[in-house]
């Protein structure tokens, strides 16, 4: 595998964004939903660098199955979350691909009686996004390939390195 984002740049980027969050909810209460479970380093990460007050919930919806490098129908399970009525809402994901996941999860959680919903991802994936949705926080651009590492996995395996590598589908 071939690492494209070193664990290095991952640290230093997680803390300038989180910098930058709080910077922009300055103190006002947040509740942080992580998308799993892609996200999960990535939210830890954040929040340990994050001084606001702050909720955590999590949600699962994923397009991906086995082995699979392209993604298939939307499922979303929303039982994890916490009452978001109220709520200023950080949506965190790991990467922004084709936008299906996103351009539903925004809308849902709205309806769920969010004041704002905010996106922040990992991961932005070039060429590839169907879906017109701009994150309010990007960690890192990346050409179209598949990648594995800090929380992305290839068949429910790699989530555990502390990098960003590129695999071949055919692994």
């Amino acid at each position: 595998m071939e690492v494209l984002i070193s664990a290095e740049k991952i640290q230093e980027r997680v803390a300038e964004l989180a910098r930058q969050i709080a910077q922009d909810y300055e103190d006002r209460p947040i509740t942080i939903v992580g998308v799993l479970t892609g996200s999960l380093i990535f939210l830890a990460d954040l929040i340990r660098r994050l001084d606001l007050p702050l909720r955590i919930g999590v949600l699962q919806a994923s397009s991906y199955r086995g082995d699979s490098t392209m993604p298939g129908p939307l499922q979303i399970n929303p039982e994890m979350l916490p009452d978001l009525r109220g709520r200023h809402v950080l949506l965190l994901d790991d990467i922004l691909d084709t936008g299906q996941t996103l351009g539903k999860l925004v809308p849902n959680i709205a309806r769920l009686g969010a004041v704002s919903v905010k996106v922040a991802v990992l991961l932005r994936k070039e060429g590839r996004q169907q879906v017109p949705l701009e994150p309010d926080y990007c960690g890192f651009t990346i050409p179209n390939c598949f990648v594995v590492g800090y929380g992305l996995d290839h068949n429910d395996e790699f989530r555990h390195l502390p990098y960003i590598a590129v695999i071949s589908p055919a692994r």
